[in-house]
C-alpha cells in the first residue's frame, strides 16, 4: 500500500477503474450472448418457416426481415452479421425419425424462445427439439462430404452445430442445421482498449492535479519537521497550489514566525533571570563569609550553592532545545569513557564495561551533561554505576546499571516530569533538584533518540539513552 496521498489516491483510482472495467465487460458480454442467441434463433425460425413452404421471393425476403426484425428489438441491436449467411443453408430435410440422438441434451431455451417466434408468425408446428452436436456426429452432414466446402480452412468435424426440428401434423420432423458461430472475441480487445485510453487520460489530469495540492503539501511537511528540531529561526514558506493549500501554508508562515518571536523573548528572559539572581548569589556567597559561626555559614553557603544547581539547571532545560552549536561526528563509545575517567579519578565506582566504536552525530557538549546526570543518580541511590555502549540496529545505546532501589513502576513515567521525585530515599537531603532525569531526556530527544528507564529483575534501575547512528 503506497504510503504517500498520491500514490494512495491513483490506488484507489486504478482499482476502481479496473473494478467498472470488469463488471462493463461482463455486461457487454452477456449483451452479446443474448444478442447471439437472439440471432440463432432468428435464423433457425426463418429456416423452419422456409423449409414446408415455397414462398416466392418477395414473401420470402418479408418473412425474413419480420423475424430478424422481432429478434433485434428484443435483445438490443442489430445482429444480422451474427449468424453468417452461408450457414442458413447447411442442411434441411423431413425426416420421420426422431431427430435427437442417443445420450443429446434438449437446450430448453432454445426451444421456448423458437417456439414463441413461430407462433407470433401465424406458423403452426407441434413439438420443437433443438440440440447442439459436433458436424462430425451428424448424420445428414456426415453424409454430404461438399458441405465442407463452405467452411474452407476450418476442421468441419469439430465444428458445433445447432439441430432444430418441429413436429408436423402428419408427425414428421422438419430438421434444420445451422453452424453455430463462435463466441466474440473483440469484446475483451475492446474493453482492454478503452481501460488503456482512460487511465491514460484519467490518471494523466488527476496525476497533474493532486501533484499540485502534493507538492506544497510535501514542502510543508518537510518544513515543519526542519522548525521542529531546529527552532531557532522561521523560515518563510512560497504559498502555492489550490486556495485552501494556500491558505494552510500561509497560516503555518504565521504560527512559525510567532513561535521563533516567542522563543527569542524566552531567551532573552532567560538571560535576564540569570544575569539577575546569580549576581546578587555571587554576592551573598561573598558575605556569607563575614558570619562568625563556621556551621551556620556552611548551611548557608550549601543553601546558596544548591540555587545555583537549580538555577543552572532550569536555564539549561530551558536552552536544550535552543542548543547553538552544531552537531558533529564524534565517537560516542571514545566521549562515555571519558566520562568514565574522570569519575574514577575522582575515586568513585564507575565501570565501562562493553563498548565498541560507534560514531554519530552529536552535540558532544549536551549528551556529556546527559549522561553524567545518570551516571550520577546511579551513583546516589545506587553506590555504583556500569555503563555500557552498544549498538541495536540503527541506534546507539548508552545504559547505565545501577544496584540500588530502583523506582515504583507506577512512578516511572512521572519522575522524568520537571521537579517530581520519587520516595524518601530520593529527596532533596540526598541532592537533586528534580530535574537530572527532565535534562537528559531533553538532551536524547534533542538528539533524535529517546532515554528509558526499567527495573531490573535481579534488583537496581536500568537508565538507557537511544540515539540514531
Amino acid at each position: 500500500m503506497p504510503r504517500s496521498l498520491l500514490g494512495q489516491v491513483m490506488l484507489v483510482l486504478a482499482l476502481g477503474l479496473l473494478a467498472a472495467q470488469a463488471i462493463s465487460g461482463v455486461l457487454l458480454y452477456r449483451a452479446a450472448e443474448e444478442r447471439r442467441d437472439a440471432a440463432l434463433v432468428s435464423t433457425l425460425a426463418f429456416r423452419l418457416a422456409m423449409a414446408g413452404e415455397r414462398p416466392d421471393r418477395a414473401e420470402r425476403r418479408a418473412l425474413r426481415e419480420r423475424i430478424f426484425e422481432e429478434g433485434r428489438r428484443s435483445r438490443f441491436g442489430d445482429d444480422s452479421e451474427i449468424v453468417p449467411r452461408r450457414s442458413l443453408r447447411i442442411g434441411t430435410e423431413r425426416s420421420a425419425d426422431f431427430p435427437l440422438n442417443e445420450g443429446e441434451q434438449r437446450l430448453g431455451q432454445y426451444e421456448e424462445a423458437l417456439q414463441e417466434t413461430l407462433a407470433r408468425q401465424g406458423i403452426a408446428t407441434g413439438e420443437i427439439i433443438v440440440a447442439r452436436r459436433l458436424a462430425g456426429e451428424d448424420g445428414f452432414l456426415a453424409s454430404r462430404p461438399r458441405m465442407h466446402d463452405r467452411f474452407a480452412g476450418q476442421d468441419w468435424a469439430k465444428r458445433p452445430v445447432l439441430v432444430a426440428g418441429a413436429q408436423q401434423a402428419d408427425g414428421s420432423w422438419t430438421v434444420v442445421r445451422i453452424a453455430e458461430p463462435r463466441a466474440p472475441r473483440s469484446i475483451a480487445g475492446t474493453i482492454l482498449l478503452q481501460t488503456l485510453v482512460i487511465f491514460l487520460v484519467l490518471f494523466g489530469l488527476l496525476y497533474f492535479v493532486l501533484r499540485r495540492l502534493t507538492r506544497p503539501l510535501a514542502r510543508l511537511t518537510e518544513r515543519v519537521g526542519d522548525f521542529a528540531s531546529n527552532p531557532d529561526r522561521a523560515v518563510e514558506i512560497e504559498e502555492s497550489g489550490p486556495e485552501d493549500m494556500r491558505r494552510l501554508i500561509a497560516a503555518h508562515n504565521a504560527m512559525e514566525a510567532r513561535v521563533a518571536a516567542m522563543l527569542d523573548e524566552k531567551d532573552v528572559m532567560l538571560g535576564a533571570i540569570g544575569h539577575d539572581l546569580k549576581t546578587p548569589l555571587a554576592a551573598l556567597r561573598v558575605r556569607i563569609e563575614s558570619v562568625p559561626d563556621e556551621a551556620q555559614r556552611a548551611r548557608m553557603a550549601s543553601s546558596i550553592e544548591d540555587i545555583t544547581r537549580t538555577l543552572d539547571d532550569i536555564l539549561n532545560l530551558a536552552r536544550v532545545g535552543r542548543a547553538s552549536d552544531p552537531k558533529e561526528p564524534t565517537d560516542l563509545a571514545a566521549l562515555v569513557a571519558s566520562l568514565v575517567e574522570e569519575y574514577e579519578d575522582m575515586g568513585e565506582p564507575v565501570e565501562l564495561r562493553a563498548h565498541r566504536k560507534l560514531v554519530a552525530p552529536l552535540r558532544a557538549t549536551w549528551l556529556k551533561r546527559a549522561v553524567r546526570n545518570l551516571i550520577g543518580n546511579a551513583l546516589r541511590y545506587g553506590g555504583t554505576a556500569r555503563v555500557d555502549v552498544e549498538r541495536d540496529g540503527n541506534m546507539a545505546v548508552i545504559s547505565i546499571v545501577d544496584d540500588g532501589p530502583g523506582i515504583p513502576a507506577s512512578q516511572i513515567a512521572d519522575m522524568m516530569e520537571p521537579f517530581r521525585r520519587g520516595e524518601a530515599s530520593r529527596n532533596r537531603a540526598t541532592g537533586g533538584s528534580g530535574l537530572g532525569l527532565t535534562l537528559a531526556r531533553a538532551i536524547a530527544e534533542q538528539h533524535g533518540g529517546s532515554l528509558s528507564l526499567a527495573n531490573r529483575p535481579e534488583g537496581g534501575l536500568r537508565a538507557e539513552i537511544r540515539i540514531p547512528v
